[in-house]
């Protein structure tokens, strides 16, 4: 068997964790290098994992090592140059998310896949979970009927990163809403094929992430912290629905973190994690499905997904076309909350 070589672009946690764990359970992949910026600490990450070599110069990787799949695991400032020197390498690319900073640069990293006919696709993970799949087919099939209202919750208590770049807004394009808002996002956009919006109005707040320290996830430098630590967010579709988002850093909830998006039709109404199906009849609440416990294997699902379609399976990624939607979307959500006025798109 001849295997396709596998590249990793950035030597963090999410590389090491999900990308080259689950590559290593694929006998077809091989992975052949990871190229980062330091280099003690890309020799030491190649020795943990068995990978041959370590560049600090991904040009020279590219010409030494001729990948056929790479894996961008960089901060967001750097996802763009990355993917699009993976695809002009006649690469197929799996970024983490978001795309990118800008909707203009997610449109020309789509538009350059297309151009190189290379898969792009980004990891959305948990639009993989078995949940969202159940929903999925049972929208598809009408059981919900005509949904008009969405929320959309990613919420942390007080859970404010206190390690890499995730406070810095030049580094990370933003905080809560491009880093966990996003995915959400992306699991009921989904659910919904994709509509097109109208029209956005947002407001979001630094309350917290500049007066605290210390958190469920670590310390930060308050004097930093660059990025929102909550938004909040209308979204009017074209086709008249309306989905509403919540999403925080930093916010005084009862929850420690809630993550979970909430479904209303005319005919029923659904809960993604656990995937649950309701109505009402009569004034009494009726049951239609429901799962005891939420899918938890994600991440294997959505690269299980990108590896295949590498392999030419015809399956389903959240692909470049997407992932554009999705990063103009987030892009006018930050404008009318700098401007304090709705964006229409």
């Amino acid at each position: 068997m001849i295997k396709k070589k596998v590249a990793i672009i950035g030597g963090g946690q999410i590389a090491e964790n999900v990308h080259v764990a689950y590559y290593k359970t694929r006998e077809e992949l091989e992975i052949v290098a990871v190229v980062g910026v330091n280099e003690e600490t890309l020799k030491l990450f190649a020795e943990r994992n068995n990978i041959p070599n370590y560049y600090t110069d991904a040009a020279e990787m590219y010409e030494v090592e001729k990948p056929d799949i790479v894996s961008i695991c960089t901060p967001n400032l750097f996802h763009f140059e990355n993917v699009m020197q993976a695809l002009e390498n006649n690469c197929d690319v799996f970024c983490e998310k978001p795309p990118a900073i800008l909707a203009e640069d997610a449109r020309k990293m789509h538009e350059k896949a297309i151009e190189k006919g290379r898969v792009l696709a980004y990891d959305f993970h948990h639009r993989y979970a078995d949940d969202v799949t159940i929903l999925k087919e049972k929208v598809d099939q009408g059981v919900l009927g005509d949904i008009y209202f969405v929320k959309v919750k990613a919420l942390r208590r007080n859970g404010i990163p206190g390690w890499g770049s995730f406070t810095n807004k030049k580094i990370q394009g933003g905080g809560p809403l491009i880093d966990l808002g996003i995915h959400m996002l992306d699991a009921a956009l989904y659910i919904l094929d994709y509509p097109k919006v109208k029209k956005v109005t947002a407001k979001m707040f630094q309350k917290i992430g500049n007066n605290k320290n210390e958190g469920s996830f670590g310390k930060w430098d308050p004097t930093k912290f660059e990025v929102e630590d909550s938004l909040f967010s209308h979204i009017e579709l074209e086709n008249g629905s309306l989905l509403q988002l919540e999403t925080s850093f930093a916010l005084n909830i009862k929850e420690k973190s809630e993550m979970n998006v909430e479904f209303c039709g005319d005919q029923a109404g659904a809960t993604m994690f656990p995937a649950e199906i309701y109505t009402d009849e009569k004034g009494e609440l009726v049951t239609l499905l429901k799962r005891e416990t939420a899918d938890p294997d994600r991440h294997s699902k959505s690269m299980a997904a990108f590896v295949d379609r590498c392999l030419g399976k015809d399956v389903m990624l959240a692909d470049g076309k997407q992932g554009f939607a999705i990063q103009q979307l987030i892009e006018a959500i930050y404008k009318s909350a700098e401007k304090g006025e709705s964006i229409s798109l």
